[in-house]
C-alpha cells in the first residue's frame, strides 16, 4: 500500500524515470499507474526534481491525448507519481508486434500525438522526448502521450546545462543533437521521426553502440527519406529538415494529418519585415521598432519603469556631453582622426577604433562583458527591451517572445557574479545569481555565443 491509499498489483513497465506499477486507488476505486522515483523521502536527487517537474507540467496540460498526472505522494518507501493508467501497448511495441503500419493507421495515431503536442506548445511546454515508446496506444487505437519528465516549461533555467543532451538519440532533432536547447521545432522533428518509424517499421537512425556516429549523422547528413510515403512525404520533409525555422508548426502537422490524403501543404507564414539592427541596451524605443518581428509585445512592467528611466537618463547625458564637445571643438569627436589624417587610431568603449574616416571596430573582451552585464540588467527589468538583443534565429530558438518572456517575467533581478569573454571564439561564459519574483534564489552557469555587427553585440546561441 502506497501512502495509505494506492495498493500495488504488478509492475507494468520500466524506463528512465523508474518502475511503473499498476495499482488500485482504494479511495476512488479506480486503477492507476504509479511510478516510483528518487531514492529517499524528501531527497533532492535529479529523479525527484524530474518527477516534480512532470507533475507541475501535467497539471498545466489537460488534454484528451496526454496522460493525466493525478498526484505526487511521499511514502516511507519513497516518492511516487500517480498517473492515469492506459491499458494497451506503445507505438514502438505496436510496430514491433505488427511491423510496418498502413499509412491510414499511422496517420490516425500520430495525429492524436500531434494534437497533444500542439496543446502543450500553446501553453509554453516543450516535451523534449517525443518518441514511439512514449505514445501509449489502447485497444481502440486511442493515443496518450506520456513522460513529461524531461519536458521544459518555456526557458526553465534548471534544464539549460551546457553539454546536456536530453531525449532519445534516434529521434533527436539536429540542433539538440549538437547541444543546443530544444524548442517547439525540436518536438516537430521528433514527431516526424516517430511517423517515419511507424511507416518504415524501424527508427530513422539505428543507434547501436556508436552513439557519437549516430549524432554525427543526425547533425551533418541529409535526413533519411521514404520512397513510398505517398501523401505523407511532404510532411516528413517538412518535419525532418535541418533548419528549425523551415519546419511546420505542430498545429500545422496536426491539421495536415487530420485532413488525410486530400491535405494541402500549409500556407507559408510570411517572414517578418527587416528591422534595423537593435542597439544593445535598454533603448525605450526598441520595442516599437521591433513590433513587426515580435507581434504582440506586452507593455513594460510598470514597477520597473524607474530603472528604465534612470538608464535612459544616462544615455541622454552621454548624448548631451557629445553635443557639448562638438560645440567646443568645432565638430571633432575625441575618438576621430581629422579628415585626410594619417594612420593613427584610437579605441572607443567597445574596443573599436578608426583610421582616417573609416571605422574598423573589432569585438573586445571588455565590450563583450559589458554587453552581457547590460543585457542581464535589462532582461530582468523589462524583457521586451532585451529581446531585440538576440539575433532572429536565437529569438526563435528561445521560443519566440512568449517563451522568452515566460522565463524573464519570473525574475526580479539577475546579478552577474563572474564573467569571462573570448573575442576570438565570440563566447562569453558567466555565472549569474537570480532572485525570482516569489523571493526564491537560484544561480546558473551560462555560455553564450555572440555576433558583432556594425559595432554592436547580439546573442546568437547558447553554446
Amino acid at each position: 500500500m502506497i501512502a495509505g491509499r494506492y495498493e500495488l498489483e504488478r509492475e507494468v513497465g520500466r524506463g528512465g524515470m523508474g518502475a511503473v506499477w499498476l495499482a488500485e486507488d482504494t479511495v476512488l476505486g479506480r486503477r492507476v499507474a504509479v511510478k516510483k522515483v528518487g531514492m529517499t523521502p524528501g531527497g533532492s536527487s535529479p529523479d525527484l526534481e524530474r518527477a516534480e517537474r512532470e507533475a507541475r507540467l501535467a497539471a498545466r496540460l489537460s488534454h484528451a491525448h496526454s496522460v493525466a498526472v493525478f498526484d505526487l505522494v511521499t511514502d516511507e518507501d519513497g516518492q511516487w507519481l500517480v498517473m492515469e493508467y492506459v491499458e494497451g501497448t506503445t507505438l514502438a511495441g505496436l510496430v514491433k508486434e505488427e511491423g510496418v503500419l498502413p499509412p491510414e493507421r499511422a496517420t490516425l495515431l500520430l495525429q492524436q500525438a500531434a494534437d497533444a503536442l500542439a496543446a502543450a506548445h500553446s501553453v509554453g511546454i516543450v516535451h523534449r522526448d517525443v518518441k514511439p515508446s512514449n505514445m501509449l496506444v489502447d485497444a481502440e487505437d486511442h493515443v496518450k502521450l506520456s513522460d513529461f519528465g524531461i519536458a521544459k516549461a518555456e526557458a526553465d533555467v534548471t534544464l539549460t546545462q551546457t553539454g546536456l543532451v536530453t531525449g532519445s538519440p534516434a529521434y533527436l532533432a539536429p540542433e539538440v543533437a549538437s547541444g543546443r536547447p530544444a524548442t517547439d521545432a525540436s518536438d516537430v522533428w521528433s514527431l516526424g521521426a516517430s511517423l517515419f518509424h511507424a511507416l518504415a517499421g524501424r527508427p530513422p537512425y539505428e543507434v547501436g553502440d556508436n552513439l557519437m556516429g549516430t549524432l554525427y549523422q543526425i547533425v551533418h547528413e541529409e535526413p533519411p527519406r521514404l520512397e513510398d510515403a505517398g501523401w505523407l512525404a511532404p510532411l516528413l520533409e517538412a518535419t525532418m529538415t535541418h533548419d528549425p525555422a523551415a519546419r511546420w508548426s505542430m498545429a500545422q502537422v496536426r491539421d495536415y494529418l487530420a485532413a488525410g490524403p486530400s491535405a494541402t501543404r500549409p500556407t507559408p507564414v510570411p517572414a517578418p519585415a527587416p528591422v534595423p539592427t537593435p542597439v544593445p541596451g535598454p533603448d525605450p524605443t526598441a520595442a516599437v521598432e521591433h513590433t513587426a518581428a515580435l507581434q504582440a509585445v506586452p507593455e513594460p512592467r510598470r514597477s520597473r519603469t524607474p530603472l528604465l528611466l534612470a538608464v535612459a537618463g544616462v544615455v541622454l547625458l552621454v548624448a548631451l556631453v557629445g553635443v557639448a564637445w562638438a560645440l567646443v571643438t568645432g565638430g571633432d569627436s575625441p575618438s576621430a582622426t581629422p579628415a585626410g589624417g594619417g594612420g593613427s587610431s584610437s579605441s572607443d568603449g567597445n574596443g573599436g577604433g578608426s583610421t582616417g574616416n573609416t571605422p574598423k571596430e573589432q569585438p573586445t573582451a571588455a565590450g563583450m562583458e559589458t554587453f552581457i552585464s547590460d543585457y542581464l540588467t535589462t532582461a530582468a527589468a523589462d524583457p521586451s527591451q532585451s529581446f531585440p538583443m538576440l539575433t532572429k534565429s536565437f529569438q526563435a530558438a528561445s521560443g519566440g517572445y512568449e517563451g522568452y518572456s515566460g522565463f524573464w517575467d519570473t525574475i526580479e533581478s539577475a546579478r552577474l557574479v563572474d564573467v569571462s569573454a573570448d573575442p576570438e571564439s565570440m563566447t562569453v561564459a558567466y555565472t549569474v545569481d537570480y532572485v525570482k519574483t516569489d523571493g526564491s534564489e537560484t544561480s546558473g552557469d551560462v555560455v553564450l555565443g555572440l555576433v558583432f555587427r556594425k559595432g554592436e553585440y547580439l546573442i546568437n546561441e547558447e553554446a
